[in-house]
């Protein structure tokens, strides 16, 4: 099937095949690494599906207490020698700042959601073009977070026994960390490497900062990341190598991305054209051209005669 049969000067018929196979493949492949329009409801539900099994996850990884500890000992002893252990110091300078301490835990509990999902919503409606490269970055980078949280489980500052570090939740019984006061059974509290809020933020404030158009909302985009970095530490929720851990899974994403569609994200067109509007186009291209698309007529196959 797809073969065309010709007839040779000689009159011998001869069989030529058609690449049917290969260029259904290649077709099916670049329909799926082409840029297209995303839809809302399967968003919707991509989204709400991903972060409950990504939630699941996470807290079933076993809690790992005594090689957490351990580990966060390690991390601290290792940040001493490379002389960047500052994150008690900071700690304790923002602890004694009640408004400024409650602001940040609130911080920590709220913006980590409402800002990423606010730059999807954003990348939906404004760059549906660069709505799918740039959601997969998202999502390969918390994907690969998950096997971070498996590897090496570490304890949070707070929860060390060997330094004094502040819970600054517990201490001003603000609503805040899912791993502090009454909440804590539901959370894996010994995940802290990778740190997402650093993922999932530096992820933000790219996105706004390569596509937004007014100055002053790109200045912002690259603020988000860095106000995030100092929140993680002034609450003890994160050491500072927590955030490059992050940082080198939202790595991985974007060269996901890369290898997939074979492009930057935010260099994808801007917009794409829907189904019925490239099947509308080509209709007008081929009149404008005096042609037509071939149709199927059902009948004997016909010979083609070389000339």
């Amino acid at each position: 099937m797809g073969d065309t049969t010709v007839t040779t000067p000689e009159g011998r018929e001869r069989v030529l095949p058609h690449p049917v196979a290969d260029e259904t493949g290649r077709g099916i492949l670049h329909r799926l690494r082409a840029p297209r329009r995303p839809r809302l409801w399967f968003e919707i539900l991509l989204i709400a599906v991903s972060y409950w099994t990504y939630s699941l996850i996470r807290n079933a990884v076993p809690e790992q207490k005594a090689e957490a500890l351990r580990n966060a000992d390690w991390i601290w002893k290792a940040e001493q020698q490379l002389g960047i252990a500052v994150e008690q110091s900071v700690n304790h300078a923002v602890n004694s700042v009640t408004w400024l301490v409650v602001s940040m835990n609130y911080y920590y509990a709220t913006l980590h959601f409402v800002v990423t999902l606010g730059v999807l919503v954003w990348l939906y409606r404004s760059h549906p073009g660069r709505y799918a490269a740039t959601r997969l970055v998202l999502f390969a980078t918390t994907g690969v977070a998950l096997v971070g949280y498996y590897l090496y489980p570490l304890a949070p500052p707070r929860l060390m026994n060997s330094a004094d570090f502040i819970d600054t939740v517990m201490v001003h019984q603000t609503w805040g960390s899912m791993a502090s006061g009454d909440l804590k059974n539901m959370s894996n509290q010994y995940a802290a490497m990778p740190s997402m809020h650093i993922g999932w933020s530096v992820w933000s404030g790219l996105t706004i900062f390569a596509l937004a158009t007014v100055p002053w909302v790109r200045v912002l985009g690259l603020l988000y990341p860095a106000a995030t970095l100092v929140v993680i530490v002034a609450t003890a929720n994160h050491f500072w190598l927590d955030a490059v851990g992050g940082i080198l899974c939202l790595g991985f994403g974007y060269a996901l991305a890369w290898v997939w569609y074979g492009s930057w994200p935010y260099a994808l067109p801007r917009r794409v054209a829907s189904g019925s509007e490239d099947s509308r186009r080509a209709d007008t291209d081929d009149s404008r051209r005096g042609t037509s698309r071939p149709q199927e007529v059902p009948g004997p196959r016909t010979r083609a005669h070389a000339p």
